[in-house]
């Protein structure tokens, strides 16, 4: 008999016009598997609609924010396919930062790859002082994705970011804060409670301000996005990612440019 699937949940919870999104994926600390970002694509295109929803807290169940992407389930074999999975992903992107709902990140804990481009979706991030951020994409034979590439540098300068993005630097909470990643940081385990604080402080403000001003913010999303589809493709396609996912999965150092 085969395994069965491993669990994986996007939980829900609401209070007082506050969503709170919880990724639950314990088997890989919430890695960003497809069907995982299937559901969360679901449930905030349905926020979208609903008037009752004003702000949204994002966070990570087990003390984990988000490990990155399920390496295990990248097996982009030709162009259409890893094109059409970079575009199913991007509208969890697009509605994060250029939907009307304003989200605040709660980061416990790892917060890599594919997580830290979710954190740096949103628009405020809590962090507690444990939390660790890396790009990491490079390790994998990838290009940084899911919109990192236009909200990092808006984050943090195109110097810092690039500095991220070619040396996987890692940085801790306090690290971040000094930089403008983070724009709070708490103690280990009061990051959801911060979080939460900051949701309900805009969920009682004015919502047509806050919705036009994501939506400025957001111009020149739509052209970083197509142009990453495209060259994450050409990514998922070498010679490169295939050493790079090859030595993730068997614990060691990639030997990437040998043939």
């Amino acid at each position: 008999m085969a395994d069965p699937a491993p669990a994986m949940r996007v939980a829900e919870s609401r209070d007082a016009g506050v969503l709170t999104l919880t990724l639950d994926y314990p088997a890989r600390r919430n890695a960003l598997a497809m069907p995982l970002r299937e559901a969360l694509h679901d449930i905030l295109d349905s926020a979208q609609g609903d008037a009752e929803i004003r702000a949204i807290v994002m966070t990570g169940a087990g003390g984990t924010f988000c490990s990155g992407g399920d390496i295990s389930g990248m097996n982009v074999t030709d162009a259409e396919t890893g094109r059409e999975r970079m575009r199913r992903t991007h509208r969890i992107i697009r509605l994060m930062v250029a939907g009307r709902i304003p989200i605040v990140a709660a980061v416990e804990g790892w917060c890599v790859g594919a997580g830290l481009s979710l954190a740096c979706a949103c628009d405020t991030i809590v962090a507690a002082d444990d939390a660790r951020f890396m790009a990491g994409f490079g390790k994998v034979g990838l290009i940084a994705d899911l919109g990192l590439p236009f909200t990092l540098p808006a984050r943090i300068g195109s110097g810092r970011a690039r500095q991220m993005f070619l040396y996987g630097t890692q940085l801790d909470a306090a690290a971040a804060e000094r930089i403008g990643l983070v724009d709070e940081v708490v103690p280990k385990g009061g990051a959801l409670a911060a979080a939460t604080e900051k949701a309900r402080f805009l969920a009682a403000q004015a919502s047509l301000p806050i919705a036009l001003t994501k939506r400025i913010l957001a111009e020149g999303l739509d052209r970083a996005l197509e142009d990453e589809r495209h060259f994450q493709t050409l990514c998922f396609l070498s010679d490169d990612h295939a050493e790079g996912k090859a030595a993730f999965l068997e614990k060691r150092e990639p030997g990437f440019g040998r043939r």
